[in-house]
């Protein structure tokens, strides 16, 4: 986090998913900077190719695959955090690095299918594709114990959904 400033300016593009709505507003926030960076936020790109229902849910429906990361989503990515704060549990951090990096990792994935599908409207897509190359892999994993301790613990479980 020490970093991130200058790390973050190193860059001219920022992708995202709602990160023109969330992410990049609380960034700024927290950081007291502005980010001028060109952005692509897949959220409109995405929902121009018919795609619905959050990442997780574009993720899904392009056939992307989780594994055991596939139940958590954002609001359980701050059950793990405030759980992490609370007990400085090594298994709750680790999880939740592994969801994050899974989002970037995913972005990746979906920007490139995106920009596949997208392509495939114009006269250059025989001229332009981008191949695919391989998305790195997750240093981190999910502790399925931390996540179903987690889960049967909260109160925020209501009718098997997370709110």
């Amino acid at each position: 986090m020490d970093d991130f400033i200058e790390d973050i300016h190193k860059y001219k593009v920022i992708v995202s998913y709602n990160g023109k709505c969330f992410d990049v507003p609380f960034i700024e926030n927290y950081f007291n900077i502005r980010l001028d960076h060109a952005q692509i936020d897949l959220r409109y790109i995405l929902y121009s190719l018919g795609f619905r229902g959050g990442l997780k849910g574009c993720e899904r429906q392009l056939g992307m695959d989780r594994g055991n990361l596939s139940d958590i989503d954002g609001f359980f990515a701050v059950l793990l955090w405030d759980e992490y704060q609370r007990t400085g549990d090594q298994n709750t951090l680790e999880t939740l690095l592994a969801y994050n990096i899974q989002d970037s990792i995913n972005l990746e994935a979906l920007m490139v299918a995106a920009y596949t599908m997208k392509l495939q409207q114009t006269p250059f897509y025989e001229t332009h594709i981008i191949e695919e190359t391989l998305l790195p892999i997750n240093p981190f994993s999910a502790d399925l114990a931390t996540i179903d301790r987690i889960k049967n613990s909260s109160h925020y479980r209501l009718s098997d959904q997370w709110y």
